[in-house]
C-alpha cells in the first residue's frame, strides 16, 4: 500500500511551492554561473553541484503528500513543472497523476513513456486506474490490462463502462463483507486478522452466501454490543442502496442529506458489487462546481493556467465569437438611436448602467437557478412559482435601485423626466433580467442541455441589447 503522508494546510502549500520555485531558481542561478567559470575539472564540479540541487530537491518532495505535489506542479510552468516531475519517486506517479488536474495530467501523461506509465498505473486500486484510463494511451491500458488478476480486470471494465457522471464511475471495489449468522466475536477475530481496513471503513456490508447485501454491521455498534450476539441481531437491514447507474449527483444529495461515510452498490437483483466513499462524493461535487464555474463563464473546458497559447484560445473561443456577435447586435441597437444621442449626449453616459445593474442581476438569477436545477429542487409545478417570484425581486430592486438612480440622474443633470426615464429603463431591464434568468437555463435543461453552458455570456448578452433599447427607446419616446 502507499504510505500516507500527512496533508499540509493551504498557507503551508503556498509555502512549499515558494520553497520549491526558490530551489529551482537557485539551481538555475549556480549552475549558470559554474557554467560560465573556468576552473579544474570543470566537469565534475558541474556534475557536483547539479547532484547537490536535485538531492536537496528531491528530499523536498519525498516529504510531501501527493495532493501537495499536485498543487506544486500546476502552479509552476510547463519547463518547471516537467523537471519537478522527473524527480518525483517511481513509485508515487500513479498517486500523484490522480490528483492533478485533467490537463496537467494530460502534460505529464505525454511527457512519460509507455513503461513508466504502466508502472504507474501497476501501483494503484481497480477504482483509481478507472479514473485514470481515459487519459492513458491504447499500449499502455493493454499493458496494464494484462498485469491484472482476472477479476480486477472485470472490475475494470465494469468501471469504465459507466458515464462519468453515473454512481459506476465512483464505484470502489475495496470493502468487507461478512455473513449474518455469526457472532460480533467472530466479526473482530476476522478483523483483526486483516492487515488494515479500506479507507472510510464506518460499517461492514452484510451478505448471503450468493453476495446478495441483506444489511450493514455499523462499526460502532460492532464496538459497543455483546461479543457473543449475533450479526443478524444487531445489523441494520434499511439502508441507502445505489445502482451502478444511478445519477452521481443524486448520490452526492443523499450524502449530504443523511450523512454517509459510505454506501453500497448493488446490481438490479441486489447483489453487492462495490460501494461509494465520502472522498470520492466530494471530488466528484467539487469537479461538477468547478466546471460548472467555467461553463458559466463560456469556458468549454478546464484549462492548464501555463498551456500554450493555441491551446487556451481553443478553449475561449466559443463563446467568443458568440459574444462578438451579441456585441455586434448591442451596437446596432445603439446605433439605431444615434439622432437621439446626439441631441442628448448625457444618454450615452447613462446607458452603460442599465445595461450593467440588468447583467448582474441575470446572473444572480441565472446561478439559483443553475443550481436550483442541479439539485433537483425545480419540477414543472414550481417553476411557475419561482418565476413570480423572480419578477416581484426585480419589481422591488427596480422601484429601489432604479429610483436611488433616477434621484442622482435627477440631480445631475437637471431633469426630472430623466430621471424618471432612468428608473423605468432599470426597472424594465431588471424583468428582462429576471425573465431570461429563469427561462434560459430552464429551456436549456428540457432540451438535454447543460443549463450552465454559457447561460452567464447569453444573459449577458440579452440584458446589454435590452437595457439599450429600452433605455434609449424610452428616451427617445419622453425626452427628444
Amino acid at each position: 500500500m502507499p504510505e500516507i503522508r500527512e496533508s499540509a494546510a493551504p498557507e503551508s502549500v503556498q509555502e512549499h511551492l515558494r520553497e520549491i520555485q526558490a530551489l529551482l531558481d537557485k539551481q538555475q542561478l549556480v549552475e549558470s554561473l559554474v557554467h560560465k567559470q573556468e576552473m579544474p575539472r570543470h566537469e565534475l564540479v558541474e556534475s557536483l553541484v547539479h547532484k547537490q540541487h536535485v538531492a536537496e530537491l528531491q528530499n523536498k518532495l519525498d516529504a510531501l503528500h501527493p495532493a501537495d505535489i499536485a498543487y506544486v506542479l500546476e502552479a509552476l510552468p510547463i519547463d518547471e513543472r516537467l523537471a519537478v516531475w522527473d524527480l518525483v519517486k517511481a513509485g508515487r506517479d500513479g498517486e500523484i497523476l490522480l490528483e492533478v488536474s485533467d490537463p496537467v495530467r494530460d502534460t505529464l501523461i505525454a511527457y512519460m513513456e509507455p513503461a513508466e506509465l504502466v508502472a504507474a498505473a501497476e501501483t494503484l486500486d481497480t477504482d483509481e486506474l478507472a479514473d485514470l484510463a481515459p487519459g492513458l494511451p491504447d499500449e499502455v491500458m493493454q499493458g496494464v490490462f494484462q498485469a491484472l488478476p482476472v477479476e480486477e480486470r472485470e472490475q475494470l471494465r465494469s468501471a469504465m463502462s459507466y458515464d462519468e457522471d453515473a454512481v459506476g464511475a465512483l464505484m470502489d471495489f475495496d470493502l468487507v463483507t461478512i455473513r449474518d449468522d455469526i457472532t460480533l466475536e467472530v466479526v473482530l477475530r476476522y478483523l483483526r486478522r486483516l492487515e488494515e481496513l479500506p479507507d472510510h471503513t464506518d460499517q461492514i456490508f452484510v451478505v448471503d452466501r450468493a453476495e446478495y447485501l441483506k444489511g450493514v454491521l455499523p462499526v460502532n455498534t460492532l464496538l459497543v454490543n455483546d461479543p457473543d450476539r449475533r450479526v443478524a441481531d444487531v445489523m441494520k437491514t434499511d439502508v441507502l442502496r445505489l445502482t451502478p447507474a444511478d445519477k452521481a449527483a443524486e448520490a452526492a444529495q443523499a450524502f449530504e442529506r443523511y450523512d454517509l461515510v459510505t454506501a453500497p452498490i448493488v446490481d438490479d437483483n441486489g447483489k453487492l458489487i462495490g460501494r461509494v466513499t465520502v472522498d470520492a462524493v466530494l471530488d466528484y461535487v467539487r469537479e461538477a462546481a468547478e466546471n460548472d464555474r467555467l461553463k458559466l463563464g463560456g469556458l468549454r473546458q478546464e484549462e492548464d493556467i501555463f498551456a500554450s497559447v493555441w491551446a487556451s484560445v481553443r478553449n475561449r473561443w466559443t463563446w467568443l465569437a458568440v459574444n462578438l456577435v451579441t456585441a455586434f447586435i448591442a451596437s446596432r441597437v445603439i446605433g439605431l438611436f444615434e439622432d437621439s444621442i446626439e441631441k442628448l449626449v448625457a444618454l450615452a453616459a447613462l446607458m452603460p448602467i442599465v445595461s450593467g445593474i440588468g447583467g448582474n442581476s441575470g446572473n444572480q438569477t441565472i446561478t439559483m437557478i443553475v443550481r436550483a436545477l442541479a439539485l433537483g429542487q425545480i419540477s414543472q409545478a414550481s417553476a411557475r412559482a419561482l418565476l413570480t417570484k423572480e419578477i416581484a425581486i426585480a419589481l422591488l430592486n427596480g422601484v429601489v435601485w432604479g429610483g436611488i438612480i433616477g434621484v442622482f440622474t435627477m440631480l445631475l443633470y437637471r431633469s426630472v423626466l430623466l430621471g424618471l426615464v432612468m428608473t423605468a429603463a432599470m426597472t424594465l431591464n431588471l424583468l428582462v433580467a429576471a425573465l431570461f434568468g429563469v427561462f434560459i437555463p430552464m429551456l436549456m435543461s428540457k432540451l438535454g442541455r447543460d443549463p450552465a453552458v454559457g447561460s452567464s455570456v447569453l444573459i449577458t448578452a440579452i440584458t446589454d441589447s435590452g437595457g439599450f433599447f429600452i433605455f434609449l427607446g424610452l428616451a427617445t419616446l419622453f425626452l427628444v
